[in-house]
């Protein structure tokens, strides 16, 4: 039985790759949110159904102090750590000028946006990847980034979100270089448009406009996102798979459809 942790898993993504390993292996799964207390008990005792043990953790993956007494009682609890999934991360409206131009941008918010999409991969994983090379882990580590860390979304005011999603990517290669030789994985998933609650903030005419600039028609699921995960996941069948930054976006970053977004959306 494997012990997974998943980052920003109250809901979206993160709460249906949860939920998918407690299912179809049985796994003990630590779910990790910030403000959703109720969406992060909710996908818990979803997952307890299939019999399995969770733990929640509730703050903010950005600061060090909470990942790192995450990480401690994570493997306390559950004895070690076999994978860890980086999935929590977001954007918000560029606070300062009319335009939230990067010129009007106070840089705390700089900070902030870096430490939850960069950051948090970073200090979570230092304390993962300990344990795994102490205790012989074919450990996993799988990264949720993001299309917008290959081409970003101007009139979303995406420069932040953007940078640190590259970070993120190269963060992966790097880390999935060096740990290779102990038999850990480090891979990346970057996925577009996904259809999550957070779409209800969106008007229909919006949606349909991202519809038409996506090369398949349509923004994706969780449902086709979480299956990528899991298969990053998988021992046997990552064993030659290092440090890869693999896309999953019904072909937004194949024809630069990104760049020609040009709603003005916050969010």
């Amino acid at each position: 039985m494997r012990n997974i942790l998943v980052t920003g898993s109250s809901h979206g993504i993160g709460a249906g790759c949860a939920v998918a390993f407690a299912r179809d292996e049985g796994a003990n799964i630590g779910i990790c949110g910030n403000k959703d207390a109720a969406g992060a008990e909710a996908v818990a005792r979803e997952c307890e159904k299939f019999g399995v043990k969770t733990k929640v953790y509730l703050g903010d993956v950005g600061t060090h102090d909470f990942c790192k007494a995450t990480m401690e009682d994570f493997i306390s609890t559950f004895g070690k750590i076999d994978v860890l999934v980086n999935n929590a991360g977001g954007a918000l409206k560029i606070p300062g000028g009319p335009k939230g131009e990067f010129k009007d941008m106070p840089m705390d918010y700089w900070d902030s946006q870096i430490a939850l999409n960069l950051n948090s991969a970073a200090y979570l994983s230092r304390y993962a990847v300990a344990d795994m090379v102490e205790k012989k882990t074919e450990g996993r580590i799988v990264n949720v980034s993001s299309v917008h860390g290959q081409v970003t979304w101007v009139h979303r005011r995406m420069l932040p979100y953007s940078a640190g999603k590259a970070g993120l990517n190269m963060f992966t290669r790097a880390l999935g270089v060096e740990v290779a030789k102990y038999g850990i994985r480090v891979n990346c998933v970057a996925p577009g448009l996904i259809y999550t609650k957070i779409m209800s903030r969106y008007s229909e005419a919006d949606v349909r406009g991202f519809n038409h600039k996506i090369p398949v028609g349509r923004g994706g699921t969780v449902e086709e996102i979480v299956p990528m995960i899991q298969f990053l996941a998988d021992v046997e069948k990552t064993r030659f798979i290092v440090g890869q930054v693999i896309c999953v976006d019904g072909g937004q970053s194949c024809d630069g459809s990104i760049e020609s977004m040009n709603f003005n959306i916050e969010g």
